[in-house]
């Protein structure tokens, strides 16, 4: 009844890095684009090798590669209805797929595939509800993402602006120049950037590994869990270790910064968090302890600015891992105002963040309960029970 078709292998040198119609082959993404199509649009496709078995559909004309299957329908089957009957077999599509090298969907997987096919008028109907469905979830899939970056960058935009003390002032009509000139700006402002090894004490983390983190124990924070786990701050730890290896460990007392100090690349290097638990934890080696009395939050928001980062990067080194000498923090320059200002700013910036931790926990969850929606109602749609 449905004629399954491949489609024609094109070469990239044939194809244009941008054009009217788009040329699928082993991705739903388009492999480049070429100046004309072999399928009309409002058609749906598979993908039998790459991302083999992933369903596309095309509302305008497009070009099918070699490792595409397309599908020619009789009249009386509508192909967005066979769209969302291929969606709604995805999983035992997948299971299809020969996992090899480059994993393939033969083409009799699909040819042993059952659809029910009501009426032709059912199938529109069942396409103009699902079309809905599927437009709110896409929007929500290809739309909060943005806001989530729109936010982190309002945060980052904020949190330079808040720590950078860069404004220039005119006092009896004279310039006074930058934040790294110290006597202005103790005049303007009535405080002085300091050197990090001024007003803190830097020590290096113990040599625990991740195989002594046990159920029960002391708590410790290893540095790779600062990339993957921590933000700003933490109140509890992820793992701990036994209280012999805690004993014998570097610690950070509460209200201490935790910064990481190797790293795959320089962006991510001396990334850190504040640690506001009450009671002392274990730290790992390739991690910098540092001992204050400021504003942990202040700090730790600061540790994140472009501010650090200009002058951090100046200090790394490594090829394929990047690093950080202790030594060379100390050099740091910081703006520190008073306390009390260290805590207006930190308030600030704590909302921004928490906004955009929000947002970014938050909404993936709400993508992944529409899609669900999406397709509870897509199978409900799609199944025909005979009624009794």
């Amino acid at each position: 009844m449905i004629k399954i078709t491949r489609g024609v292998r094109l070469v990239r040198k044939q194809l244009e890095a941008s054009g009217v119609y788009a040329v699928y082959q082993n991705s739903l993404k388009p492999l480049g684009y070429y100046d004309t199509f072999n399928h009309s649009g409002g058609q749906a496709f598979v993908i039998s090798a790459g991302s083999a078995g992933e369903i596309g559909w095309s509302d305008k004309g497009f070009w099918a590669a070699d490792d595409c299957f397309c599908f020619e329908c009789p009249e009386e089957i509508n192909q967005r209805y066979l769209f969302y009957s291929l969606q709604s077999q995805h999983e035992t599509i997948l299971r299809k797929v020969r996992r090899a090298a480059i994993p393939r969907l033969p083409r009799n997987a699909l040819e042993e595939l059952v659809i029910n096919i009501p009426s032709l008028e059912e199938q529109k109907r069942i396409v103009i509800v699902l079309d809905k469905f599927y437009s709110l979830s896409n929007s929500l899939t290809d739309g909060l993402p943005a806001e989530v970056e729109a936010r982190r960058k309002q945060y980052e935009h904020y949190r330079d602006l808040l720590l950078t003390f860069r404004e220039k002032y005119v006092i009896g009509g004279g310039y006074v120049g930058s934040f790294t000139d110290i006597e202005v700006l103790q005049f303007v402002f009535g405080f002085a950037p300091v050197r990090l090894g001024d007003i803190a004490e830097l020590k290096r983390g113990g040599n625990f590994q991740k195989k002594n983190f046990v159920p029960d124990g002391k708590p410790c924070i290893h540095y790779g869990q600062i990339y993957t786990h921590y933000g700003i701050e933490a109140h509890e730890t992820l793992t701990r270790v036994p209280y012999e290896i805690f004993e014998k460990s570097r610690k950070a007392q509460p209200n201490d910064i935790v910064m990481a100090i190797t790293s795959e690349n320089v962006e991510d290097l001396c990334k850190c968090v504040a640690w506001l638990g009450d009671e002392d934890i274990a730290v790992s080696g390739d991690a910098l302890i540092i001992h204050h009395d400021q504003n942990p939050r202040y700090l730790a928001h600061f540790f994140h600015s472009e501010i650090f980062n200009e002058q951090k990067r100046k200090l790394a080194y490594g090829v394929k891992v990047s690093r950080v000498l202790p030594n060379k923090l100390k050099d740091i320059i910081i703006p520190l105002p008073p306390l009390d200002e260290q805590e207006r700013i930190a308030a600030i910036l704590d909302k921004f963040y928490n906004l955009c931790n929000s947002l970014t926990e938050g909404l993936p969850a709400e993508i992944k309960a529409r899609k669900k929606h999406y397709e509870y109602y897509r199978d409900k749609l799609l199944t025909f029970k005979q009624k009794s």
